[in-house]
């Protein structure tokens, strides 16, 4: 994931300086999460059938092949618009591939037992990616230039693409009783049946989709618009510190809260989570001081994470066993594809009335949608059947 950050950083500055096309890098956010609600039910449905090693393999050489299309281009100075677009496709794409294949990977190495914690702690790491990438990214374009520092990114897949090749987590032996291939969207349908027909899925699953669809990390991309109106005219020290607020929080939530046994997978406390992210975010927007900004993104992040990966908990534990990596795909689908939609509810809306205001309303609009789902579920339910 560090390398996933470090081609973004590498790629997106080259792309800019050439094109300056503020289409073009919409169009990279649109490719990054617009697979996942394509096709993460039928990677899923891969991920149930086929060896993960393999599927995550394939997705990391799509990965590193994207890498060196990047570097092929700009060493030959051939970058165009057209190629530009198939290889942000493709990095979306490999994406799709490695995620629900990654995620039944975790449960083949722990099992069901220290699933919560195996999933924080991978969460933990994607933080960590999050928080270093840009920075190494920023060191490579700096010392190497973009053609060779691209080259470079490529590289940092090898060492797990080789510790895959003999990984001890192959595929399990009663390979007569894995189900067959999505073979159409009425397989997806029914797999969507199964999570509606559990509460546990479905409440993790609207959870997810809710966030990624109202905000996902939409705020991100107007972070120069939020730093220019805290103050900060210029990307100096201060504005480093603004983008990765979040980041931080993430990491030390997975630090701390794995370190100490905290906060077990609950559907109660990851709604209750999530509606303080609501909150902080909203503060966030409607923050005026520099101070107060760092440490709203900063519990945004803590619990972010929290619930997040206590969703991904949840669904993994619930999931039938013979049908996990199409459940996985489906929570996929949802938690990632829908921010393909984020663009418009902060972006979109914040050119017409300000990204504070569309930031907040989002994060109000979505707060109302938890706290009307908690009601309902723990509220109202327990009091008629009392």
């Amino acid at each position: 994931m560090m390398a996933d950050n470090i081609e973004h950083v590498i790629s997106y500055w080259v792309v800019f300086e050439k094109f300056h096309s503020p289409s073009l890098l919409a169009f990279a956010v649109v490719s990054h999460w617009a697979p996942y609600l394509a096709f993460a039910a039928y990677t899923g449905g891969l991920a149930d059938r086929f060896d993960v090693r393999r599927l995550i393999q394939i997705g990391m050489m799509m990965f590193m092949g994207v890498s060196i299309g990047w570097g092929v281009m700009f060493l030959t100075d051939s970058t165009a618009q057209w190629k530009a677009m198939v290889l942000l496709l493709t990095h979306g794409l490999a994406g799709v591939i490695w995620i629900p294949a990654a995620q039944v990977l975790i449960h083949k190495i722990v099992g069901a037992e220290q699933l919560p914690s195996a999933v924080r702690l991978n969460a933990t790491g994607r933080y960590l990616a999050f928080l270093v990438g840009p920075a190494v990214g920023s060191a490579l374009l700096l010392l190497f230039g973009p053609v060779r520092g691209i080259f470079i990114n490529a590289l940092i897949y090898a060492p797990m693409f080789l510790w895959l090749i003999k990984a001890p987590y192959g595929p399990d032996s009663a390979a007569a009783t894995r189900p067959q291939g999505i073979r159409g969207f009425a397989d997806i349908w029914r797999t969507m049946q199964v999570v509606k027909q559990n509460p546990v899925l479905l409440s993790m699953t609207v959870l997810v989709g809710a966030s990624a669809f109202f905000i996902g990390n939409a705020y991100q991309a107007q972070m120069p618009g939020f730093a220019h109106d805290l103050g900060l005219g210029r990307p100096d020290f201060t504005y480093g510190i603004l983008l990765g607020a979040d980041a931080a929080g993430g990491l030390a939530a997975g630090l701390i809260l794995e370190s100490r046994g905290l906060l077990p997978p609950k559907v109660r406390t990851a709604y209750v989570l999530a509606m303080i992210w609501c909150c902080a975010l909203a503060g966030f927007a409607r923050s005026s001081t520099y101070a107060v900004a760092i440490s709203l993104l900063f519990v945004a992040g803590f619990v972010e994470l929290a619930f997040n990966s206590m969703a991904q908990s949840l669904v993994q534990l619930n999931a039938p066993a013979e049908i996990r990596g199409r459940v996985i795909g489906v929570f996929a689908m949802s938690a990632n594809g829908m921010r393909t939609f984020s663009g418009l509810s902060v972006g979109l809306l914040g050119a017409s009335i300000g990204i504070h205001n569309s930031l907040s309303y989002s994060a109000a609009a979505l707060l109302s949608l938890y706290i009307a789902i908690f009601v309902t579920r723990y509220v109202t339910r327990p009091r008629q059947s009392a």
